[in-house]
């Protein structure tokens, strides 16, 4: 197991999301808007990259986002930070049909 290409040591959180039926374009961005206010609030993180299922294959998951850290300690300080858990809450958990997660050593 390992990171292939440019070396690079941290933490790694991936995590998809398939959105409630109903869910409107509108609801989706700003799922987007408030978690790209976050890397300015919560410095832990290094590296926050999200997007939306291109649709190349059936059956995926709508939305995912990437977060990099420089160790498992940053990922828990972000995971557990209350302007991250406010976006989980306020607008991810309303809209959510399905979660999937990871995290991984880089």
């Amino acid at each position: 197991m390992g990171h292939y290409g440019d070396p690079m040591s941290g933490f790694r959180h991936v995590v998809m999301f398939r959105w409630a039926g109903g869910t409107t374009t509108r609801q989706q961005e700003e799922v987007a808007a408030r978690l790209s206010e976050l890397p300015a609030r919560i410095p832990q993180i290094k590296s926050y990259s999200m997007g939306v299922n291109a649709k190349v294959n059936p059956g995926g998951y709508d939305f995912v986002i990437v977060a990099d850290f420089a160790s498992r300690e940053d990922y828990l300080i972000y995971r557990d930070h209350p302007d991250h858990r406010a976006v989980v809450n306020e607008v991810i958990q309303p809209l959510l049909g399905e979660r999937a997660a990871i995290q991984y050593e880089l």
